[in-house]
């Protein structure tokens, strides 16, 4: 298939779905426009669940998301808010009474009000930037947000006009003097997110922490969890990495407390610990501060340990030492003697109850990937998603049992859809160590056939391909289209302890890659059904990184490559990427401290024994990889004349968000892998 053909299928995939009848195998198209739920946030008295359902507009080529309420019984679910702009972030009010959102519905990101019973939606702000990351205070008198500001601008007004400024005059240069220029998929431009607090019912805005050179969420991934008011809602308790220029190669993240008066600067509350704070969370009565802490400077996938401060003397003890998983989000039971968190586990993400006492843990949910668990009374709320569906929402009964099924929007699509059947299955690995992996089914699978296969590579490299319905690298897309899947969660995954996870800090190309030729090798021997000899390998970010590796270390196996924003050369990596503590982690230090750390599982030094064909993929607004390292890898095949293909997005970062994008790239990897698998002469 060529170019041509292949814009000619887009077309066709765009114009929708009306043509499929029953039982279709499941396509890019089925993956962009899924209804996607997020935010669940139970009512005050536990009845009802606020929640965010996106849409996709293809249309209009982008998602936009709703307000819908949900019965916390199942009941009586309706959608809330239906405007052509986005709302998001539902926020109760402390009297259930009300519902605090954000909307662009006016031009740009504000506080809205509404209320569930009746009325239309309200403006609660208007201020001349977007606001983000919208929190209630614990009497309901504060509204607590963050806005991008200039830390040297003494209002509002100054950070408006300067931006106002550089957009209408004939100057576009912009002068650095410290790192980063660049960041995630955003050219800095000197603005920081700041925290501010105003009434709830509308009023004067104080800005908290002005003049702090540090962002409040972090970026480009923190949010209003790393936000919170004080038990008698006079404070806020927040996370930045205050750091001066040596922010990008730091992971000194710490928690600041500050007055909602704006009376006093921030104070520091974890000064001690150089590694990252993050996430703080109090108990109901007001007595613990809990919050997640890591103890090794620079390292962004060290363990998260739980820790405990008493509120406000500060005595500090670490909860449940001795358990060997990274929790993830945490809220309190009624009674505070419960944190409920979620972890990774052994290919899944589970949900955790933890005594505050004992630091027992008990495993409450799993059989996927749990997410943005919350308390509903005498319940838990919480999202959960796995190989086979979408994300819904579910409660359970304090203790794990009771588990009740609340929201099935997707179950009519996915009722007309084949989907593969999947199972983990494990095997010995590097050393000899017990390594898990998942197989996916095609969905016309007959034993007695033979399938080729798709050899799916995470990244991270510290992540893990886990029992979740995946938006960008969803295995049923290649089930659908005939292929068996196979995905390893290599040394150095998460959710397996924290030495499995360290195991890969300075061996990129060894225990990874023994890890995937053994597990391919497993996977063979327990599905003899699989064309070992039909096989391509697919990954990104450290997937791509693993794909150009394979390209020169393993360069016989497979049929086809297709690397998605990897890593080619490790030298101009470092010297090109943004957050320098993950290469100086990973690699032994600075490039010029530690060469052979980063030379010796370099792929750009065994181009010479290159030989299987290759999609290259690249977005231009992906700042952690840049372009660079694709069209570096995509000029090495051609030079060397073997068969290859660039794709290139001049409007996508690390990432394929939007939705004619995300099809396209599907189109074109299937037919890669199409066009190297079939019976060749």
């Amino acid at each position: 298939m060529g170019f041509r053909t292949c814009l000619m299928a887009l077309a066709v995939a765009l114009a929708g779905s009306a043509a499929y009848g029953a039982d279709h195998t499941f396509t890019a198209r089925d993956l962009v426009t899924m209804e996607r739920l997020s935010d669940p946030q139970p009512s005050p008295d536990g009845s009802t669940i606020a929640f965010v359902r996106r849409s996709t507009d293809m249309e209009a080529d982008k998602g936009r998301t709703d307000l819908w309420l949900v019965g916390a019984d199942g009941s009586a679910m309706r959608r809330l808010t239906e405007d052509p702009a986005s709302d998001s972030s539902p926020r109760w009010s402390t009297d259930g009474r009300h519902l605090y959102f954000l909307s662009s519905r006016s031009g740009s990101s504000q506080i809205w009000r509404l209320d569930p019973a009746q009325g239309e939606p309200e403006q609660v702000s208007n201020l001349p930037l977007d606001v983000a990351n919208l929190i209630v205070g614990p009497r309901g008198a504060q509204l607590a947000f963050t806005l991008e500001v200039f830390p040297d601008c003494g209002d509002l007004a100054c950070t408006a006009n300067r931006l106002a400024a550089r957009e209408e005059g004939p100057v576009t240069g912009q002068i650095y003097d410290r790192m980063f220029v660049r960041h995630w998929d955003t050219v800095e431009d000197g603005r920081r997110s700041h925290l501010f607090v105003m009434p709830a019912g509308g009023g004067d805005v104080r800005e908290l922490t002005p003049g702090l050179d540090a962002d409040v969420p972090s970026v480009p991934f923190g949010g209003a969890e790393e936000i919170a008011f004080t038990p008698d809602g006079k404070g806020l308790v927040f996370t930045a990495r205050d750091v001066g220029a040596g922010e990008p190669w730091s992971t000194d993240f710490d928690l600041y407390q500050v007055p909602v008066e704006g009376s006093a600067a921030p104070t520091c509350l974890t000064t001690a610990n150089e590694a990252w704070d993050t996430q703080p969370v109090f108990s109901p009565d007001g007595k613990i501060l809990a919050y997640l802490a890591m103890t090794r400077p620079g390292f962004e996938s060290d363990r998260f340990r739980i820790r405990l401060r008493d509120w406000p003397s500060g005595d500090t003890r670490t909860l449940a030492k001795g358990w060997d998983r990274s929790p993830g989000s945490m809220s309190f039971s009624p009674d505070g003697g419960t944190l409920y968190v979620t972890a990774a586990d052994v290919g899944e993400v589970g949900l955790f109850a933890i005594d505050v006492a004992s630091g027992e843990v008990t495993k409450l949910v799993g059989g996927g990937h749990v997410r943005s668990p919350a308390r509903a009374g005498e319940r838990l709320i919480y999202g959960l998603d796995h190989l086979k569906s979408p994300v819904e929402l579910y409660s359970a009964a304090l203790d794990g049992s009771d588990v009740r099924k609340l929201t099935d929007v997707n179950g009519e699509r996915l009722a007309e859809l084949s989907l593969g059947d999947f199972e983990q299955f494990s095997f010995a690995g590097w050393n000899g160590e017990t390594v898990h992996g998942y197989l996916i089914q095609p969905v016309d699978f007959d034993p007695a056939k033979s399938y080729p296969l798709a050899f799916l590579i995470h990244g991270g490299p510290q992540g893990s391909f886990d029992n979740d319905f995946h938006y960008r690298w969803n295995p049923q897309i290649y089930s659908g289209a005939g292929y068996a899947v196979v995905m390893i969660d290599f040394h150095g995954s998460t959710g397996y302890g924290q030495a499995f996870t360290d195991s890969i800090s300075g061996d990129w190309g060894g225990k990874p890659l023994e890890d995937l030729q053994k597990g391919l090798a497993a996977a063979l021997e327990r599905y003899p059904w699989i064309a070992g000899d039909r096989a391509c390998a697919l990954g990104a970010s450290y997937g791509g990184y693993m794909v150009n590796w394979i390209a020169g270390r393993w360069p016989d196996r497979f049929r086809c490559l297709v690397n998605h924003d990897g890593v080619f050369d490790n030298r101009m990596m470092y010297f090109a990427t943004e957050e320098l503590w993950f290469p100086e982690w990973e690699h032994g230090g600075p490039y010029w401290e530690s060469p052979d750390g980063h030379e010796k599982h370099n792929p750009a030094r065994f181009v010479d024994r290159w030989q299987t064909p290759m999609l290259v993929i690249h977005g231009a607004l992906d700042f952690r990889v840049p372009e660079t390292q694709g069209l570096a890898a995509f000029t090495a095949l051609q030079r060397r004349g073997i068969p290859s293909r660039l794709l290139y997005f001049p409007n996508e970062n690390h990432w394929v968000l939007r939705p004619a994008n995300s099809i396209f790239w599907h189109q074109t990897v299937l037919d890669w892998l199409d066009r190297w698998t079939g019976d060749q002469e």
